[in-house]
């Protein structure tokens, strides 16, 4: 097929694919038109991600077809299905930390590459060009491990584009983006559809109806649905993706705050590029309350987090932990006073993905009673946990046996909600704690985290979801420029208001 020729059908028809142990996906068929937007949706590991690694290349259907304009198709590797137009922003990002987003993009970029010469000018000047005609604010000379994740987000985003693609599949592309940046991409991929097609994997409902023309719904690797967007609510979506209504939990008790948990005093920290990130922040979350905080992304919620559990370097300040000072300690210190994390990044931080999924259950309690006999690790205790952790939390794995790496990403985050919510922490720094979760997962995490509230657990909630913000705080502490702006009762607080205050007013 020819490089340049526009897209204007694409079909897979009758897929099946197995794993050992699962069966992936089973007799799947989908179909996408010109300038057409298909919103997949299912809960995590219903088989999303791996029927589009199958479009991909990266995995081989062990039965079925896809069709591209008519033509079938069989895609033994990515660079197949890049030479057939189609390209994919995955969930889990395809970037090289320590390398710069020219770079990055310059690793596939073919048309740079001349004698055995590298033209990364010429790559820089694409990166601009394809920033300033869809309108996507990326630096070409910035590491990327020193972008935020929705940064991160939009590299891969231009990279795609960079490369060709004129079939796009995106793999929950807002999970990482403020609401503002969530609605700019939204009318940003509606624009582009007058160039290009594309496939969005997505749990929130509201983009789903805001954005898609026609809705397929996977449950257990099958198609339970496939029909006309709008013709069908959020709520009716919701119910055929799980088979049960959803009623988000909501925060209506009154305020059970008992003594100070955590108490930060005028901390000063640096971002990863040496400037100011936290600036005389000031903040307490008493046990027994959960206190949200809100912001526009980069404006210090990373360090803040990073500066409580020991990551990151206070250079001004103290954090006070039910009295004793922990400013400055290792990560280790602060872990057995009792500290629980839900990080923002989950694969580099929150796992260890060649690790088993019940190693990775118990990685801050290793060397507890209950996990060991005598020196030595006690491997019936560990698997009997993880066998409890993975029915309570849903997690979909053929055996807890396997690399947590190999799990969706909705998968990977309940492991490590899973493991932090259960090892009896006294204080719980939960970031993004339902990014990438479907609702019926989301509902599960938030009821988990209200009865740890009544249960006395402090928790600083760090999310740009202003309406789980809404839904579960007691108090509302809104960040701009790594500067704690007000702090606000439940009661006082709504979306304008905190709106406004999130943008500096």
């Amino acid at each position: 097929m020819d490089r340049n020729t526009r897209i204007t059908s694409l079909r897979m028809e009758h897929i099946t694919k197995r794993f050992p142990g699962v069966l992936a996906s089973d007799d799947i068929s989908l179909s996408v038109g010109d300038g057409e937007v298909l919103a997949l949706v299912g809960e995590n590991g219903a088989g999303k991600t791996t029927l589009m690694n199958i479009l991909m290349g990266l995995y081989q259907q062990d039965e079925g077809k896809i069709f591209i304009n008519g033509q079938e198709m069989r895609f033994h590797s990515p660079n197949d299905a890049f030479a057939a137009g189609l390209g994919m922003v995955h969930q889990q990002y395809m970037l090289v930390p320590n390398m710069t987003v020219t770079e990055n993009i310059a690793l596939g970029y073919k048309k740079a590459w001349t004698a055995w010469k590298l033209n990364l000018q010429m790559v820089r000047e694409r990166i601009i060009e394809i920033s300033e005609t869809y309108g996507l604010a990326v630096d070409p000379d910035a590491y990327v491990w020193q972008l935020s994740v929705g940064e991160q987000q939009r590299v891969e985003l231009v990279k795609t584009l960079c490369l060709g693609a004129r079939f796009l599949i995106l793999d929950e592309p807002t999970s990482a983006l403020t609401p503002q940046e969530t609605d700019e991409l939204i009318v940003l991929l509606k624009r582009m559809t007058n160039d290009l097609s594309i496939i969005f994997i997505s749990h929130k409902l509201q983009e789903v109806s805001e954005l898609s023309d026609r809705v397929t719904i996977l449950r257990h690797g099958a198609v339970v649905f496939n029909g006309n967007t709008n013709e069908h609510s959020s709520a009716e979506i919701a119910a055929l993706m799980t088979g049960r209504e959803i009623i988000m939990p909501e925060n209506t008790d009154t305020s059970c705050a008992a003594q100070k948990a955590l108490e930060i005093g005028h901390v000063n920290a640096l971002s990863d590029r040496g400037y100011l990130a936290l600036n005389d922040l000031n903040l307490t979350v008493h046990g027994g309350e959960i206190v949200g905080l809100a912001g526009v992304s980069g404006n210090g919620q990373r360090e803040l987090a990073e500066v409580i559990n020991g990551l990151r370097r206070v250079e001004k300040g103290t954090i006070t932990f039910f009295g004793n000072d922990i400013t400055n300690k290792t990560p280790k210190v602060i872990i057995k006073a009792g500290m629980g994390y839900i990080p923002e990044e989950r694969n580099t931080e929150g796992i260890v993905p060649p690790f088993s999924i019940k190693e990775n259950f118990i990685l801050k309690d290793a060397d507890a009673k209950q996990f060991t006999k005598g020196i030595f690790q006690d491997k019936t205790a560990i698997a009997e946990n993880a066998a409890k952790l993975r029915t309570e939390f849903d997690i979909r794995c053929p055996s807890t046996d396997v690399a947590a790496g190999t799990l969706s990403g909705g998968n990977i985050q309940k492991v490590i909600l899973a493991r932090e919510i259960t090892r009896r922490p006294k204080f719980l720094v939960a970031v993004y704690p339902i990014r990438g979760l479907d609702l019926g997962a989301a509902q599960f995490i938030h009821e988990q985290l209200l009865a740890k509230r009544k249960e006395g657990l402090g928790i600083l909630l760090i999310s740009e979801e202003l309406d789980e913000i809404l839904a579960l705080s007691d108090r509302i502490a809104v960040i701009f420029k790594g500067h704690i702006q007000q702090v606000l009762q439940r009661s006082e607080a709504d979306s304008r208001k905190l709106g406004m205050l999130m943008a500096g007013v």
